[in-house]
């Protein structure tokens, strides 16, 4: 059996997929069975990682110059 462990690109992915649980107060388990995983020589690397979007900055923007 080989060893194999996560790059630091996955560990990202995972992070990602934990914020985006987090800020949507959704399951995390279904987001990382997705994972489409690849090996590469720096170790596993995630194919999809999850995209997390945080509010319309345009209208955090707008709200400060008042």
């Amino acid at each position: 059996m080989k060893e194999m462990q996560l790059s630091d690109q996955a560990v990202g992915a995972l992070m990602m997929a934990l914020q985006k649980s987090l800020m949507e107060q959704s399951d995390i388990v279904p987001v990382i069975k997705a994972f489409k995983l690849k090996e590469s020589d720096v170790g596993l690397m995630v194919m999809n990682p999850p995209l997390v979007k945080f509010g319309n900055e345009a209208e955090e923007d707008e709200g400060e110059e008042e």
